[in-house]
């Protein structure tokens, strides 16, 4: 049993079994209980809706998809900065990481009307607050990555002529890579859920806009799709990441 919970088979063969399951469960359940539509529809209403607003949900999820990839691009090259500035330097670590904690509270919810005062009803308030989820788990990730590396090893290859970049080359950099990727897989679901948050405020496109005027209409069935969507692009990117993950860093598994 444990040898086939290790292979690539039982990695994709449970959990399509356990959907299987629980899509089954869902629809017997509103079947028997006779639950209405508009409180929580079946899969099987949630697939007709797929067929009758399939292109609209497509159009709205590559929306949504790209504003978030775009805010989480900008989260991770100023996040790595931040967290290698943070991580080596103690200096930087007394003056920027209380004022990104202190940032990193603000709900970022509250943002939003701001961002679309500022700069309009559109995709910059979802790139925006996008921007804002997914950067603060990958500064404190990587620079815990730096900060935990042995002292010992920094000393052996200081002791054989190694300067600051080789250290940070040969060890550094490699010791934080674990930390990156868990970041990663972490702040692009960060990054989505700002996305939608922005956009069933400030935004006439999007997952977030299509949740909100389904929900507005009673169309119940279109904002489970919606939301299923939503899941399934996040499922497909923590994917990737990992896949990449696999492929890089194996020596540290």
């Amino acid at each position: 049993m444990n040898k086939f919970l290790k292979t690539k088979l039982a990695a994709y063969l449970l959990p399509s079994v356990a959907l299987v399951l629980l899509l089954i469960i869902w629809e017997g359940v509103t079947r028997v209980l006779e639950v209405p539509t508009f409180i929580l529809p079946a899969p099987s209403d949630i697939w007709l809706a797929a067929q009758a607003y399939g292109t609209t949900v497509w159009r709205n999820g590559l929306h949504t998809l790209n504003t978030t990839l775009i805010g989480f691009l900008m989260g991770l090259v100023l996040g790595v900065f931040l967290g290698f500035l943070i991580g080596y330097s103690r200096l930087a670590y007394i003056v920027l990481y209380p004022l990104l904690v202190g940032f990193n509270t603000i709900p970022k919810v509250a943002l939003v009307p701001l961002l679309a005062i500022w700069f309009g009803i559109g995709a910059m308030p979802a790139i925006i607050t996008a921007f804002t989820l997914a950067f603060f788990p990958i500064v404190v990730n990587v620079a815990a990555g730096l900060a935990t590396v042995e002292p010992e090893m920094q000393d052996v290859l200081r002791s054989l002529g190694a300067s600051p970049w080789e250290v940070f080359q040969k060890v550094g950099f490699p010791h934080s890579l674990p930390y990156l990727f868990a970041s990663l897989k972490v702040a692009i679901s960060q990054a989505f859920i700002g996305s939608v948050i922005s956009e069933t405020v400030a935004s006439n496109r999007g997952i977030g806009y299509v949740i909100v005027t389904a929900s507005s209409s009673f169309n119940v069935p279109l904002a489970f799709l919606a939301i299923l969507a939503l899941a399934a692009m996040g499922i497909l990117l923590y994917g990737c990441f990992a896949l990449i993950e696999q492929r890089t860093i194996h020596w540290a598994r």
